[in-house]
């Protein structure tokens, strides 16, 4: 693994140029078993091309650029497992766009294939670009899959170097980090995750948590560090048993126990609302085998019968993807097994094939094509792709969105009535099978019949239905199936037959209005076409068109506008002296957002006069991490980094966020809320409001308790200061006997 450099600006010319040679060595020591004849004169080449393009720039934290392409390279091929075409067009990825030398010189020195990667990188550089609109991001992000579509190379590269960024992050300024960071969440591990690069998925996710939620992250740290010792020798005292047993049944095979990533530890606190103590799979233990591609099936269960004559397995916990792969290629047995001292633990078994294709992703799996399963059901899935973007209609921000949940989702398995394999993400339903078996199918699909019992095509389906669809020639999508399917190809292409639908319906409203223009002796000019949406406040013309042919829209109302030569002019609306104070306030808000770099101090006597809102989604109070939002309509929300949309809005949004804190103010208080779960014992409610309002002085909106067979969960809406305040809250409470559990309420909860 390529570790960054630690660079200090008291490094010479000379210690330079020793650092670059010692990083381009190790990239040529990582590609020794790749290299064929003649390719280390093109790798020279290409690096010389690089360090020369690159030779007066430096990056932020003042280390020669040059740096930077090297450790890509070496990410492509030591952590993804790419060869010397890749290697090349990583330490040139960046040359086309921050320097002279163009796609042309390019392809005349190194060829087309060079070239076309090249271009591929520099196409979807556009995706950190931070002024980009949402719409260009998620055109943007169309590219990326796009090119990955062509050549996965492309999307591996790019993956590498969002890597290597992300391991350099600290000298960037807060802004730029939680920009970063929040675009790598929202679209960068979704497909790390797809492609099955899990060391690199875990790696993303794991530094975006570092820089989206620093205290979170390093209290995570810390308390691995601090369980660390007694975390070996459990896994130690795990193994030992196993190993023996391994090693009498002559099995060449490799056990260890390793940490869970922090990302899903503060996963599994959040969903399961446990605290990091209860967290029962802080590790797993891995096995891998050096077993013949004809034998790994059965060695892998051989090794899951030993473990299990050990330890009892959980039955619902067995994940089976030997015989069924995931579509990114996956292969593994997971089960769980209740360890000594009555603790979970979780065991991966798989072979060296299977392991180098759960780290190295799809680059392995290209290695080992035989025409295996996994090999189909990604491919496959590259086809899928490029069938879903050349949909005129996927250039929105609800694609992207839509995308990702394909990206990310657990998948089902359903079978045709013929006993053919699909594969589609959980939450499907019998439309979406309708969809993805074809186009046509989904559109005029009126029911399906599930394991012979008919069902409506809303009905979810379960891993291993058998799914027969029923169509009509009759049927028509409408928009309320837009309510239930979940994949992007449903989705898409439902969008497209209602559009094609509605440009039907509105070349009725187009010839009336045409008719009508003609009559006042006008064109139907671009600019008399926008002048009509402007007035009738829509989108585009085919809206217009629409409107016009359901009647929702009257065109008695151009008798009120005046023609000037060809041209026709809306109706100027009164304005009163006195009625200009919103649009007053919203230019007063304008002109006090902080310019670029500048901080926004919100609350206190030193704060920007400016109007902001708290947002709802996740209540921000004086002492969380936050950040400001110019919305459209609402002025400036406050949001917090943690928020469930902050990832969204700071990866498609970048140009419209503020850099935020608070100011000390005791004078304010927040409303917020506690969740409290324990045993419902006599005076636990006195021992609650002695806390709350006798030694905290805090003001209690309300209270409610419920309680059930000795058990109560409760919900207190206090108003508080700060956080401090908040956490000391917390703190009291938890003290009092017999309460378990107490933890912030999130506006979801409440």
């Amino acid at each position: 693994m390529s570790t960054p450099l630690l660079y200090t600006k008291s490094v010479d010319e000379e210690q330079e140029k020793k650092i670059i040679l010692r990083e381009y060595r190790a990239l040529l020591r990582a590609l020794k078993q790749q290299i064929k004849k003649g390719d280390k004169k093109i790798i020279r080449r290409a690096f010389e091309l690089a360090a020369d393009a690159h030779k007066d720039m430096r990056r932020k934290s003042g280390e020669p650029y040059i740096l930077h392409p090297l450790a890509v390279a070496r990410i492509v091929v030591e952590e993804i497992g790419l060869g010397v075409t890749s290697a090349c067009c990583a330490l040139m990825h960046d040359v086309v766009e921050d320097t002279e030398i163009t796609l042309e010189d390019i392809a005349s020195e190194f060829g087309t294939n060079f070239s076309r990667i090249i271009d591929g990188l520099t196409k979807i550089s556009n995706v950190v670009d931070i002024k980009a609109s949402a719409s260009m991001q998620a055109e943007n992000f169309r590219k990326i899959l796009l090119t990955l579509a062509e050549d996965p190379r492309v999307i591996l590269i790019k993956l590498a170097d969002r890597l290597h960024n992300m391991r350099t992050l600290t000298s960037m300024s807060r802004e730029k980090q939680l920009k970063i960071a929040s675009e790598t969440t929202y679209i960068f591990t979704p497909l790390a995750h797809r492609l099955g690069l899990y060391e690199i998925k875990t790696e993303l996710e794991d530094l975006a948590l570092k820089f989206t939620q620093p205290d979170v992250y390093l209290d995570i740290v810390r308390r691995l560090k601090e369980t660390k010792r007694d975390r070996t020798k459990y896994i130690n005292e795990f193994i030992k048993p196993v190993k023996e047993e391994l090693v009498k049944h002559d099995i060449d095979f490799e056990i260890y126990g390793r940490p869970k990533s922090i990302h899903s530890i503060l996963n599994k606190i959040r969903t399961k609302h446990v605290t990091f103590d209860e967290v029962y799979d802080l590790f797993a233990i891995r096995v891998i085998l050096k077993s013949p591609k004809e034998r790994e099936k059965e060695d892998c269960w051989k090794v899951y019968s030993i473990i299990t004559n050990f330890y009892q397995p959980s039955p619902e916990r067995l994940r089976d993807w030997l015989s069924m792969p995931k579509s990114n290629g996956y292969e593994a047995l997971h089960t769980t097994v209740m360890g000594p001292m009555g603790r979970w633990v979780e065991v991966q078994i798989r072979t060296e094939r299977m392991n180098e294709i759960a780290e190295k992703g799809l680059a392995a799996h290209w290695k080992y094509k035989e025409g295996t399963q996994s090999e189909n059901k990604l491919d496959a899935w590259l086809k899928h792709i490029g069938e879903v973007l050349n949909n005129p209609d996927t250039d929105t921000l609800d694609f992207v969105q839509d995308f990702k949940l394909d990206l990310f989702t657990e998948e089902i398995y359903v079978y045709t009535p013929k006993g053919d394999m699909r594969v589609l993400p959980q939450g499907a339903t019998a439309l979406d099978l309708a969809f993805d078996v074809h186009s046509d199918i989904g559109a005029r699909c009126i029911g399906a019949k599930v394991n012979y019992r008919l069902v409506p095509i809303s009905q979810q389906l379960q891993s291993g239905d058998q799914v027969e669809i029923i169509t009509s020639s009759k049927q028509k999508p409408s928009e309320d199936w837009l309510n239930f399917v979940v994949t992007a190809k449903a989705k898409s292409r439902i969008k497209y037959y209602l559009k094609e639908e509605k440009r039907r319906i509105a070349e009725d409203g187009k010839e009336v209005l045409y008719r009508k223009l003609d009559h006042m002796k006008l064109q139907p000019s671009i600019q008399n076409l926008n002048e009509l949406c402007s007035f009738f406040k829509l989108p585009s013309p085919l809206d217009l068109y629409y409107g016009i042919a359901v009647g929702s829209i009257d065109l008695k109302v151009l008798k009120t506008f005046t023609v000037n030569g060809d041209r026709l002019h809306q109706p100027q609306k009164e304005t009163k002296p006195d009625s200009g104070k919103p649009a007053h306030t919203h230019t007063e808000h304008d002109k006090h957002i902080p310019a670029k770099g500048g901080e926004l101090v919100i609350f206190g006597e030193s704060s920007d006069k400016i109007l902001y809102k708290l947002a709802q989604c996740c209540q921000p109070i004086p002492g969380d991490d936050v950040f400001g939002f110019i919305t459209s309509g609402e002025g400036l929300k406050v949001h917090r980094t943690d928020c469930p949309n902050a990832a969204q809005l700071m990866a498609n949004y970048a140009h419209r966020i503020v850099k935020t804190k608070w100011a000390k103010n005791k004078e304010i208080s927040f409303l917020t809320g506690v969740k409290l779960t324990g045993l419902d014992d006599v005076g636990i409610i006195q021992g609650i409001t002695t806390v709350i309002t006798g030694e905290l002085h805090m003001n209690m909106r309300s209270i409610s308790i419920d309680s059930k067979d000795g058990v109560f969960e409760g919900n207190i809406m206090v108003f508080v200061h700060d956080r401090e305040e908040l956490d000391e809250l917390c703190r009291r409470l938890g003290n009092i006997k017999g309460i378990t559990k107490v933890e912030r309420i999130e506006a979801s909860e409440e």
